[in-house]
């Protein structure tokens, strides 16, 4: 598999029947099928691209302080670390399984800070940066993959939906609430997340259907990072993700989801043209999954080291604080600090999965069927009967 380079690339993204207020209009006779290009505000070496190509973009980050670029990249530091406590919990027995984000931070946080309250959020069972930007608590997310509860937060609290495990379901889920949105008159938006194999699901087509027919506000947020599980891209689409948005009538945009500022800036324009009644939008995120898909998987078994290696040169957070360094947005003891931080979280996350109380083995029967149910209640029988098996001593 060949590594694209975002370095020599300019930003653009494919027309669809609107275009945001101020966008440029396309050329007559453009080719809708030419090499893709990506937004990019921050290089890998954490140098800020700003040219007339951009400028439509910088404009979504203009306002953006020192204090707002270390607080991204706080953000992505505890993620991360978040991230690894909870591998290496699965990896101790702690958890079930475990669904990394490890490499993806600036395309979560990124997203996630572009939302305002009122938004709604439909994730995958990947998105734990996109929780922390809800205000999840990390230690929320872990019930479920340790079989204490079926989410543990309430979804409306947050405005973030539990965590979906079915591929592309939640993207049907996210145009049914956004039509309702649209309907009430209100003028937040919705975001559904998915990741490039999700794309090829009957779902997120019949979704992409609905929200074009029906103007729906809602941004399809695609975590394009590489590889379905064993599958890469290139074996997935004939043409890169973002250019499907075409076929369906609405604009796709594709966008460094390494670059923390572009997740930024990218996301606040597609959320601003829903809230605006412009339709849906298609927002691919291209980034690399540096670990593997889940911690059952094994990536060496399918992917070169060189691979990984090349796409390390573009971590995320190495050229934000890059970039926080060499224009003096933080010192030395912010970074001191945040390790301190990022230390004590590990810890409580620690502490929390390990004293998270068994459930009652019987409740999966309950919250089933509101008015109960003949086969339910027998299987129930059964169970309890097989229980008291082992406390008689069989």
């Amino acid at each position: 598999m060949t590594v694209e380079s975002t370095a020599a690339r300019k930003p653009r993204r494919s027309s669809g029947t609107k275009r945001a207020a101020g966008a440029p209009a396309r050329k007559a006779g453009a080719d809708r099928s030419a090499e893709p290009q990506l937004v990019q505000l921050l290089t890998p070496e954490g140098h800020r691209v700003e040219n007339a190509e951009n400028a439509e973009f910088l404009s979504y980050v203009a306002d953006i302080t020192d204090e707002d670029l270390r607080g991204l990249y706080r953000d992505m530091v505890l993620t991360r670390r978040f991230d690894g406590e909870a591998t290496a919990l699965q990896r101790q027995g702690e958890l079930g399984l475990w669904a990394s984000l490890l490499g993806q931070e600036a395309a979560q946080i990124g997203s996630g800070r572009a939302l305002r309250d009122d938004d709604y959020v439909f994730p995958t069972y990947r998105e734990h940066g996109v929780a922390w930007c809800r205000d999840v608590d990390p230690t929320n997310l872990l019930g479920m993959f340790r079989g204490v509860n079926h989410g543990g937060w309430d979804p409306n609290t947050n405005n973030f939906h539990l965590y979906t495990i079915v591929i592309g379901s939640q993207t049907l889920h996210a145009t049914g609430y956004a039509m309702g949105v649209a309907k009430d008159g209100a003028d937040s938006a919705v975001i559904a997340y998915f990741g490039d194999g999700a794309s090829s699901q009957g779902d997120v087509n019949e979704a992409f259907t609905f929200s074009a027919v029906y103007n729906a506000p809602v941004v399809f947020f695609c975590q394009n990072n590489q590889w379905a599980i064993s599958e890469p891209t290139e074996r997935q689409t004939r043409v890169p993700l973002y250019q499907r948005a075409q076929g369906f009538g609405f604009p796709g945009v594709r966008v460094d989801g390494n670059d923390v500022l572009a997740c930024l800036a990218v996301t606040r324009w597609a959320l601003e043209r829903a809230r605006q009644g412009e339709g849906p939008t298609l927002v691919e995120a291209f980034t690399y999954r540096m670990g593997a898909h889940t911690t059952s998987d094994d990536p060496t078994r399918y992917r070169r080291d060189e691979e990984r290696a090349a796409w390390e040169s573009k971590d995320p957070i190495a050229r934000l604080k890059a970039h926080l360094l060499a224009s003096g947005g933080a010192d030395e003891a912010f970074f001191e600090s945040l390790e301190t931080e990022s230390e004590a979280l590990g810890k409580r996350v620690r502490e929390a999965v390990r004293n998270m109380p068994d459930p009652d083995t019987m409740s999966i029967f309950e919250n089933i069927y509101a008015d109960g149910h003949a086969l339910v209640d027998e299987e129930r029988a059964q169970f309890a009967a097989y229980l008291a098996s082992f406390e008689e001593g069989h």
